[in-house]
């Protein structure tokens, strides 16, 4: 019997992607998300769909046995840092409890390799070095308190099964397929580029800038962008390094320098020829000036 990837959250931004790439290169998806935020239409349609939660203990279990999964690749779960901070419970249900019922899953039903999309906002307010893996988590906001205890959950039932697991701390994800079968989709994106591009379009007034007099270079707060196919193709590296290491790894993902909120518009304005517009507001809570 063939063995296949379970990945969830297949038809949002990042892990639609990453089921691309895994086509590509010879393995056998298998997706399951309720289609809260992601589109059925983002997935191929000979890739096997289950429209369900992750928190659905049962069907998870008949999914992993029905295809043979071998490895999960954990993306499902809620993003908005906004949101995190005006509903937190949320992100701990969803995120947290979520994951702790699939890691579950896996661990009952000898899932051998497990693929974590955490994020680097577990480390808070970091300043302007690049922070490695040693740093000291210390989460600003629920949603990376939520990822911070998926994380450790999962080292935990590693510890007691043969479970092997990789975790990703991502930066922010930016771009689309080089092949223009899938990009950034949603009607009211939160990033910074998707709300540059709607506000060029004029889907939105002006760009919200939150913060010109933050502790950065140009007062802007300052992010490390990474492509989203270099995400996808990062995931594959990473499951072929638990294969053939056979050890558990966690790792930060992204380029290693910042952008700014405002060299991030100057650099669509480029390209575009256009300018966005834009208004500057006061910052969020939960958001670290530099990361």
């Amino acid at each position: 019997m063939q063995k296949s990837i379970l990945v969830t959250g297949g038809a949002g931004y990042i892990g639609s992607h990453t089921v691309l790439a895994l086509k590509d290169n010879g393995w056998n998806p298998v997706v399951i998300d309720n289609l809260v935020t992601g589109f059925r239409g983002a997935v191929p349609q000979d890739v096997p769909f289950v429209e369900s939660n992750i928190a659905d203990h049962d069907l998870v279990s008949a999914i992993i046995k029905k295809y043979n999964i071998i490895a999960a690749m954990h993306f499902a779960g809620s993003v908005v840092v906004p949101e995190s901070v005006n509903d937190p419970l949320k992100y701990y249900y969803n995120n947290t409890e979520g994951s702790r019922r699939l890691i579950e899953c896996a661990v009952e039903n000898d899932v051998e390799y497990f693929i974590f999309s955490s994020t680097a906002a577990v480390y808070g307010a970091t300043g302007d070095d690049p922070v490695d893996e040693t740093f000291i988590p210390q989460p600003l906001n629920p949603y990376g308190w939520s990822k911070l205890f998926t994380e450790q959950q999962l080292k935990d039932a590693a510890s007691i099964s043969d479970l092997k697991y990789g975790i990703f701390r991502y930066f922010n994800v930016a771009g689309a397929d080089p092949e223009l079968r899938h990009g950034q989709t949603l009607e009211n994106p939160t990033h910074l580029v998707g709300r540059s591009i709607d506000a060029l379009m004029g889907k939105i007034d002006k760009l919200d800038v939150f913060g010109d007099a933050l502790p950065t270079p140009d007062g802007t707060g300052v992010r490390d962008y990474i492509h989203v196919s270099d995400v996808a193709d990062a995931h594959l590296a990473l499951l072929a390094f638990l294969q053939r290491q056979k050890v558990s790894s966690l790792m930060n993902l992204g380029y290693g320098h910042g952008s700014s909120v405002f060299e991030v518009i100057d650099a669509i304005q480029k390209s575009i020829g256009k300018s966005v517009p834009y208004v500057i507001g006061e910052p969020r809570a939960g958001e670290a000036p530099s990361v």
